[in-house]
């Protein structure tokens, strides 16, 4: 069959095109512009000076700090795991690999509120641990070191996972290169493998972040709800708008909007970016296989 024939059989009619086009849009605008416009429209509700008033709040500021300080916290520790299992089960063949990558992606197929719950038994008073973290005066859950452990388990997937197919894609050939050179092993990780991954590294991170920063279920199991002190702003939302102070819940969750827009946006420019590597991967690759 010609090309000319194929396209002709493929081509969609222009009413198709254009109704596909509508639904699309029409789906974009009522199940994600429309509601983030109304958390803003209910924000504002009551003016300008009452949604200050809601954020200059202690509680609320305390939210906001508490959920930014657990993601500083928590995403230092997704990269060091992140790149560490990508290198070695993209760089390395050895026993429990497929183990070791089935780990990874099990965050993914546990319920958050189900995480919470186990480190309630482990950490909590009548846990594992419970007792002895007592008597040492350690506390753990209902505190910032739960937060952030469940937060880690929740989002301990996202940079290895956007690593490992791009460490795969750019296989051993340059490493093995530095190091018959005489790199040692920092200096070929620091010159050769980390130039080569920033892009999927730094989407994986935003991807974390985002998780971190909107994460609800496990938190809530192991955070007590203490007002002030371990309310990350999800829990604060939840709060406010349970007692019915709408222009105080809404005006928390467009906070989280804006840090979501300001999330898409940045995962937009860095996935064009890693779209762009791995096209030029893959784009050398098929030049020398020829």
């Amino acid at each position: 069959m010609s090309t000319a024939a194929r396209r002709r059989a493929t081509d969609e009619p222009s009413w198709l095109r254009r109704l596909l086009l509508a639904v699309g849009l029409g789906f974009l605008f009522i199940f994600l512009l429309l509601p983030l416009l109304a958390v803003f429209a209910e924000a504002f509700a009551a003016g300008g000076r009452a949604y200050l008033e809601a954020l200059k709040d202690h509680d609320a500021r305390s939210a906001i700090a508490l959920t930014l300080l657990v993601a500083l916290l928590v995403l230092p520790l997704n990269i060091c795991f992140g790149v560490t299992a990508a290198w070695a089960i993209a760089k390395f063949d050895f026993r429990g690999k497929s183990l070791l990558i089935t780990l990874i992606d099990l965050p993914f197929a546990v319920s958050p509120v189900v995480v919470g719950l186990v480190f309630l038994l482990i950490f909590g008073a009548q846990g594992l641990f419970g007792p002895w973290l007592a008597a040492n005066d350690i506390k753990v859950v209902f505190a910032l070191p739960a937060i952030v452990l469940v937060t880690m388990f929740i989002t301990l997937p996202f940079v290895a996972r956007e690593l490992i197919p791009l460490m795969q894609a750019q296989g051993r050939e340059e490493e093995e290169a530095a190091v018959s050179l005489g790199a040692t092993g920092w200096q070929m990780f620091r010159r050769v493998t980390l130039p080569n991954i920033r892009w999927g590294l730094l989407y994986g991170v935003i991807l974390a972040n985002a998780r971190a920063m909107g994460e609800f279920g496990a938190v809530s199991v192991v955070s007590g709800h203490i007002r002030g002190e371990t309310n990350t702003l999800p829990l604060h939302v939840e709060i406010l708008y349970n007692e019915y102070n709408a222009v105080g819940a809404f005006a928390s969750a467009s906070v989280l909007a804006l840090l979501a827009l300001v999330t898409l946006a940045a995962k937009t420019v860095v996935e064009w970016r890693l779209r762009r590597e791995v096209r030029m991967l893959w784009t050398t690759s098929a030049l020398e296989n020829c």
